[in-house]
């Protein structure tokens, strides 16, 4: 289902005038350089294709012809050259010790072109051949055109250009494109024919090995593979070292879903978002307006450039569904979400999605509206991604620091309309104990999962029913949110009796108030009655007021709270501490509280 979606998305994709999709048998690489060559094979010049942008070398992408796999990964041999661009090892022999690269070079372009009588291939094997013949000149050349330098820091991508010739790059050369296409088309006997799994169509030629796939955080920066066998406990019987036919996957097939993926996956792709370990993209079956203004990066994604993109997108999200202005025809739409993660030597699948716009959007607005709580300061993000969100939850702030799973089961959670993982609230309320502190990003995601919980066990409730308010609910009976908002007032009056204070009892007590009530309140009721003592009679009756109002449904102190029940204690104690920040004059004591 996913490699066949894939192969559709490539097919729609090839089929638009601007969609930037390399044809079958090409490639879209950077490309770092262009040898200008005379007729006679002599280097006239060496033409760069980047720029430096804010001290970060910007590389312009160009279409090359892609022969095989290494189009994106060389193998260890050096013996696997591409068709007339490849790096300067090959095409210059440059640094190249064992020597083979650049006759691999030379072999590749007259195993693949044979007697093709063409001036600008021919001017490229005079080159090669004055190279191979003069090694040292390659120094000479570089230095000549100012490039030396750049060549001894990296290994940069080359490609010819025949001086003067207004078809581009030689590899555009007319009679060098119908000679590449026909040796494409053409078959010998060592191709091996079978039936290909993806597409269905029988006595196809099989792709052996499957292209690598680039852009997956965390995987070899080379490319990884999804299809691939590497012990003969993974092998079909029979099928020993036979790779292509343990998984049978046509060539076009095979073509058309590693292109399309790379595609998804590059950095500059709009259709691609990292969300914790998984690196996830997303495509549409037909055009959608969804998928054009806004994508799902938007609402999930870090959009640095533009940090207010996502409230806009949710923004236009709640008016398309309030208004009635989601297009009928683009209902029906389906969306598909891949989620890729590195494993090793390869690529394993972390979630894989697929819905209409319909059912969709309103998963995703749910999802925000489940997390809206009273922010605490004006920076404070209105729409969350889920990389910021993701962060808030992690030790140091390090999205390495997640738990594994955690994040492609909570995005799955959201586009299905699924409650929330378990392993989200433990990840929420371990970072309020072990820091102390309920910071804006996880009280939004305490509230989120503990509404979402709340439909779950009460499913007479409606499907955007907040059992916990954005904003503090007085009239909220629950006994851990009562206990959280009673540990803020107590904090707020030591504050107010003890200004400046560098420790409050948040720091020495609040793993054991929101874990074990009854063993700490009775001592902070105590600690309270002397800190009372230090104000006015107007502070003392109102704070005393405000401690009876908070503890009247209460029975008596918990032993124990449950993890559901801690993420409600934090979320009180947000709620009530933020209170005090946003009070009127006329509600507050005499004395003015500020925030720390």
């Amino acid at each position: 289902m996913i490699l066949q979606e894939l192969v559709r998305y490539y097919d729609r994709q090839r089929a638009l005038p601007d969609s930037g999709m390399a044809p079958p048998g090409w490639v879209r690489r950077p490309l770092d350089y262009l040898i200008e060559l005379a007729p006679d094979g002599s280097c006239t010049n060496l033409l760069s294709r980047f720029t430096v942008e804010k001290g970060k070398r910007v590389t312009w992408s160009a279409l090359l012809p892609a022969i095989g796999k290494q189009a994106l990964k060389h193998t260890n041999s050096g013996k696997d050259a591409n068709l007339l661009w490849d790096y300067a090892s090959f095409v210059l022999g440059w640094q190249d010790q064992r020597g083979t690269k650049l006759v691999s070079f030379i072999n590749t372009i007259r195993h693949w072109l044979p007697k093709l009588e063409d001036v600008g291939v021919e001017a490229v094997l005079r080159f090669l051949s004055n190279i191979a013949a003069n090694p040292d000149d390659t120094r000479a050349l570089l230095l000549k055109f100012g490039a030396l330098a750049d060549f001894e820091l990296r290994d940069p991508v080359l490609a010819f250009q025949l001086a003067g010739d207004l078809a581009g790059p030689i590899h555009f050369r007319p009679d060098v494109t119908a000679a590449y296409a026909a040796r494409l088309a053409a078959t010998d006997d060592t191709v091996t024919l079978g039936n290909c799994l993806v597409s269905g169509l029988s006595d196809v030629p099989l792709s052996m090995n499957e292209t690598v796939i680039k852009g997956v955080w965390g995987a070899q920066s080379s490319g990884a593979n999804i299809v691939s066998f590497n012990a003969r406990a993974f092998e079909s019987y029979g099928k020993t070292e036979r790779q292509g036919e343990n998984a049978p996957v046509g060539q076009r097939a095979a073509f058309a879903y590693t292109t399309a993926l790379n595609h998804l996956l590059d950095k500059g792709s709009r259709n691609r978002v990292q969300v914790g370990d998984a690196s996830t993209v997303f495509w549409a079956d037909g055009a959608s307006s969804f998928d054009g203004e806004f994508t799902l990066a938007d609402f999930f994604g870090e959009t640095k450039d533009d940090p207010d993109r996502g409230v806009r997108a949710v923004q236009a999200l709640h008016q398309a569904l309030a208004t009635g202005q989601l297009p009928v025809g683009e209902r029906d739409v389906m969306f598909f979400v891949l989620g890729l993660a590195p494993n090793a030597a390869r690529i394993s699948i972390r979630f894989w999605l697929q819905a209409r716009l319909a059912d969709l959007a309103p998963r995703i607005l749910r999802h925000f509206d489940d997390l809206r709580v009273v922010r605490r300061v004006d920076s404070d993000p209105v729409a969350p991604s889920l990389f910021q969100l993701l962060s808030g939850l992690a030790l140091q702030g390090k999205l390495d620091n997640v738990p594994p799973r955690l994040a492609g089961d909570w995005m799955r959670a959201i586009l299905e309309g699924q409650p929330y993982p378990a392993t989200l609230l433990n990840a929420a309320v371990m970072r309020c104990k072990a820091e102390q502190e309920v910071t804006y990003l996880r009280a939004a995601v305490l509230k989120a999962w503990l509404n979402r919980d709340h439909r779950r066990r009460h499913t007479d409730t409606g499907s955007t029913d907040q059992h916990f308010k954005e904003r503090l609910d007085v009239d909220q009976t629950d006994t851990p949110y009562r206990l959280g908002r009673l540990f803020a007032v107590l904090e707020q009056i030591q504050r107010q009796a003890m200004p400046g204070i560098n420790a409050t009892i948040r720091d020495r007590y609040y793993s054991a108030a929101s874990t074990t009530p009854v063993a700490v309140f009775t001592t902070l009721l105590r600690l309270k009655n002397a800190h009372l003592k230090k104000l006015s009679e107007g502070q003392t009756v109102w704070f005393e007021r405000l401690v009876g109002e908070v503890l009247a449904p209460l029975q008596d102190f918990p032993r124990q709270l449950t993890l559901p029940q801690q993420g409600r204690f934090a979320l009180g104690y947000y709620h009530q501490r933020q209170d005090f920040f946003t009070r009127k004059d006329s509600d507050t004591p005499t004395t003015k509280i500020q925030e720390e």
